[in-house]
């Protein structure tokens, strides 16, 4: 099979770890807080790491990992038909992943998908239970439709911290600088840590999180990678100081503060690294 062709059929295997990942972290942030809720971030992290095996291949073969999220199944009222939508998601990959082992003929790939179907497996099997268990605990929606200067705010983070998690990334997959990349992979990570305490906060606050980003900057160039990384940084940090003044509580100011203080350090780091270009 020609190089391009496996490229595009990982890149749409990579598009549907997107979709299960924001699909999964939904449904567990509306959840609230509980063993189940945890069990399917814990779910949703090691969707994470087959979206990082799969660009990491994708890059290897001279490709470029997509950024577009494969389709969701968002449907259903009660969190028992959540489940048996991941249910349903997971058969989905299933499905795929096995008909991309059948066309790649690369040992190295297909032992790649044969290890990630593996886990799809298993996943499928921990919704199904969760079926029952959320029918047997009643389990339910603990988001609100508050809309306020607060929940705007919130929103405002989520989407600012989506979009940075996938600009970090792709930037470091396809820097060649080992530095940049691996400051790059560790700024992904804290921006993962900022969207779930700001999804959390949201579902405290009466609102529903809204996982949706903006626009990402696909430069190939390092230090345009950075320059791009620089600014958006500096741009969230004032953002965050901005909306601290304007809260009143005190725990969520201190938390916007956190996150301000942390925007900073990346820009930080990043303009050092700019420097060595």
């Amino acid at each position: 099979m020609e190089r391009d062709r496996i490229i595009a059929l990982l890149n749409q295997d990579l598009e549907g770890e997107h979709a299960a990942i924001i699909q999964y972290l939904t449904h567990a942030y509306a959840m609230g807080e509980g063993e189940m809720a945890c069990e399917i971030e814990a779910i949703a992290r090691e969707e994470m790491r087959h979206l990082d095996w799969l660009a990491e291949t994708i890059v290897e073969l001279g490709g470029t990992p997509s950024l577009e999220r494969g389709s969701t199944r968002m449907d259903g009222e009660a969190v028992a038909d959540w489940m048996r939508n991941d249910v349903l998601l997971e058969e989905d990959g299933m499905n795929l992943y096995r008909e991309h082992i059948k066309l790649i003929d690369d040992p190295k790939i297909k032992r790649l998908l044969e290890r990630i179907l593996s886990d799809e497996e298993s996943h499928r099997g921990d919704f199904m239970h969760f079926v029952d268990k959320a029918q047997k605990e009643e389990a339910r929606d603990v988001r609100g439709s508050q809309r306020d200067k607060v929940t705007d705010i919130l929103n405002w983070g989520i989407e600012h911290e989506y979009t940075v998690i996938l600009q970090y990334l792709l930037h470091s997959y396809l820097t060649p600088n080992m530095e940049v990349k691996r400051q790059m992979e560790d700024q992904a990570i804290n921006e993962m840590q900022h969207l779930g305490w700001l999804a959390e906060e949201m579902v405290d606050s009466g609102g529903t999180p809204r996982i949706e980003h903006t626009e990402v900057d696909r430069s190939t160039r390092t230090a345009d990678m950075l320059r791009a990384d620089i600014k958006i940084e500096q741009e969230v940090a004032s953002g965050y100081d901005r909306a601290a003044t304007e809260i009143k509580d005190p725990d969520l100011k201190k938390l916007l503060t956190r996150i301000r203080d942390h925007e900073r350090y990346h820009a930080d780091i990043f303009s050092d690294l700019l420097k060595k270009e």
